[in-house]
């Protein structure tokens, strides 16, 4: 591979699983399996994620194809790849290197198994792009429709329980926490799931109900139940949600930061202003 070419996302998780594979022989033949007998990314999170999704009528063999075929052909999925191992590695203080949401978090895999999905939704194939959605749903309880519209650098934490309907948007530099429910609200069709902004932060257990617009830097709680619009930049929590302060970074999905002692401080202090 010439200079120009090297992918320092790809080569930092060959040098790290390197080290491990000569630190822990048990893991040696899976860590070359997965990581150091691949050249690419994408072929290398191909063959892990079809090996993962494989199922007794379609073969890991089979779906590989698919989902390589999805990651060559589409630059903005292989750039959000890359953003959304950033995403983990930054934010969840359990994952200091890149090797280990690529082989091990569930949430990422789930992310990456729905952009193949969206991919295939958005080419007419879409009895296949719900079999992937079904096998996501059955592997990694992650239910996402393939097609709702993820952004890039979504950190999906722990990710049990999440469901994301089928007219939903997703911004960009999102954290989703478990059990969170980006959900319609009765039997109509049409455009009736949520919009979540950039930079949003979505604790643990949060259900976000209807076509409502949750704006770029907001917060909701964990527990939550959203009903109604969020504005930009507030902290709600509740059930019902109700505004309950400002987070203290512009975009609270980068901080992790669930809770509302500092939001409440900054509301009051600015509600304090001449």
């Amino acid at each position: 591979m010439s200079p120009q070419n090297i992918d320092p996302i790809w080569s930092r998780i060959r040098e790290e699983v390197s080290s491990h594979a000569a630190d822990e022989p048990i893991l040696a033949s899976f860590l070359h399996a997965t990581i150091l007998n691949h050249t690419r990314l994408e072929l290398a999170l191909s063959f892990h994620l079809a090996s993962q999704l494989d199922s007794p009528t379609a073969s890991s063999l089979l779906l590989r194809e698919v989902i390589l075929e999805a990651m060559d052909s589409d630059e903005a999925i292989r750039n959000a790849i890359r953003e959304d191992l950033r995403a983990v590695q930054e934010r969840d203080s359990a994952c200091h290197e890149l090797y280990i949401p690529f082989l091990y978090f569930k949430g990422f895999h789930a992310l990456q198994a729905h952009r193949v999905a969206h991919w295939l939704w958005t080419g007419g194939r879409e009895s296949l792009a719900l079999f992937f959605q079904n096998r996501m749903s059955a592997e990694f309880g992650v239910d996402i429709h393939p097609a709702a519209r993820m952004g890039h650098g979504i950190m999906l934490d722990h990710a049990t329980g999440l469901v994301i309907g089928e007219t939903a948007v997703v911004g960009n530099n999102v954290s989703i926490l478990q059990s969170v429910t980006l959900g319609g609200t009765g039997k109509d069709e049409g455009d009736r799931h949520p919009k979540i902004g950039d930079g949003v932060l979505i604790s643990a257990g949060a259900k976000i109900l209807g076509n409502i617009n949750v704006g770029e830097g907001a917060k909701v709680g964990a527990g939550s139940v959203v009903l109604e619009d969020v504005p930009p930049h507030t902290t709600v929590a509740g059930v019902p949600a109700k505004v309950v302060g400002r987070p203290s970074s512009a975009q609270p999905a980068l901080e992790m930061d669930h809770d509302f002692c500092c939001d409440e401080v900054a509301m009051a202090a600015q509600k304090d202003l001449p």
